[in-house]
C-alpha cells in the first residue's frame, strides 16, 4: 500500500527517485516495471505497478468506446499510459510530455494513494494542497456518509 508525502527532485534528464521505503513497496510486487499515465482530472501523474495497471486497463478496455465519456477516458488513461523501468538506482525516466502536463520540473511531491501514488510538480501540489484546505471543513466532507470512519 502506497501512502505518505514524499518531496523528491527530477534531474534535468527528467529521472525521478523513488525514496528507499517505495521502492521496497514495488518490490512486493516482484517487478522492476511501473505504468505512468495522467490524471483525467488533476494535473498531476499516476505511478501504478504494472500488475496494478493491467486490472485497471482490462476495466477500461471494456468500456463501450461509441460511448463519448467512456472514448474520452480511454484517450486519456490509455493514451498516455508509459511503461517504465526502475533502474538499478530505484530511478524512473519520466518522458517529457508527461512532465509537461503535471508541471513537473526540479522539485516534486509523491503522493500515496493506496493501490497508486500521484506525481505533483512540488508548486501545483502545494497549491491544490491549499484549495483543498481553504474549503474542506469537517462538516462538509460528510465523512460519515462515505466510510464508517472516526477522525
Amino acid at each position: 500500500m502506497f501512502r505518505g508525502i514524499h518531496q523528491v527532485s527530477v534531474d534535468a534528464k527528467g529521472r525521478m527517485s523513488l525514496p528507499a521505503r517505495l521502492r521496497d513497496e514495488f518490490l512486493q510486487y516482484d517487478e522492476s516495471s511501473v505504468v505512468v499515465t495522467i490524471d483525467p482530472v488533476s494535473r498531476c501523474l499516476l505511478l501504478y505497478p504494472v500488475q496494478e495497471w493491467e486490472q485497471i486497463q482490462q476495466k477500461l478496455d471494456k468500456l463501450p468506446s461509441f460511448q463519448p465519456q467512456a472514448r474520452r477516458l480511454q484517450r486519456l488513461l490509455v493514451g498516455h499510459a508509459t511503461d517504465l523501468d526502475l533502474d538499478g538506482a530505484g530511478r524512473i525516466l519520466l518522458p517529457a510530455p508527461l512532465r509537461e502536463f503535471a508541471k513537473i520540473t526540479r522539485k516534486s511531491t509523491l503522493l500515496g494513494q493506496g493501490k497508486k501514488l500521484e506525481i505533483w510538480g512540488q508548486e501545483e501540489w502545494d497549491a491544490q494542497r491549499e484549495a483543498y484546505l481553504s474549503e474542506t471543513t469537517l462538516e462538509n466532507l460528510e465523512l460519515d456518509s462515505m466510510m464508517d470512519i472516526s477522525l
